[in-house]
């Protein structure tokens, strides 16, 4: 981590070794989907496992944790038979979900903001 590069990214891989072309690829992915959020973003954890389904086949799990600053944690799961697939989907959906959480404190903060605006704590105080 420098202050060039601010996100920290940890990866695990649980009951497998992590192959160097699985780490870049993981790598990859969360800096091209997360970094315009990393001045948001603490830490990003990813844990890579094989899970054995009861289907019969042997899904992959990604599992991906983020902490952000001043606001809940991101955490989102994706299982497939592809662990690539699974990584992709898992990451995509947490920069989803971190924009979404940006999105709301921002408008929060613009409504508590504008003067004469009530929240809904307030406004049923009153009646």
């Amino acid at each position: 981590m420098t202050a060039e590069d601010p996100m920290q990214i940890v990866i695990h891989a649980l009951d497998f070794g992590l192959t160097d072309a699985l780490r870049r690829h993981a790598d990859r992915r969360l800096r091209t989907v997360l970094t315009c959020y990393d001045g948001h973003i603490q830490q990003v954890v990813m844990r890579l496992s094989g899970d054995s389904a009861a289907r019969g086949g042997v899904n992959k799990c990604c599992h991906v944790h983020v902490l952000l600053a001043g606001l809940p944690d991101v955490v989102v799961e994706d299982v497939e038979t592809d662990l690539y697939v699974a990584i992709g989907r898992a990451v995509h959906r947490a920069g989803r979900a971190i924009k979404r959480r940006l999105a709301r404190r921002r408008d929060k903060a613009r409504t508590s903001d504008q003067p004469g605006t009530a929240s809904v704590a307030d406004r049923s105080a009153t009646t």
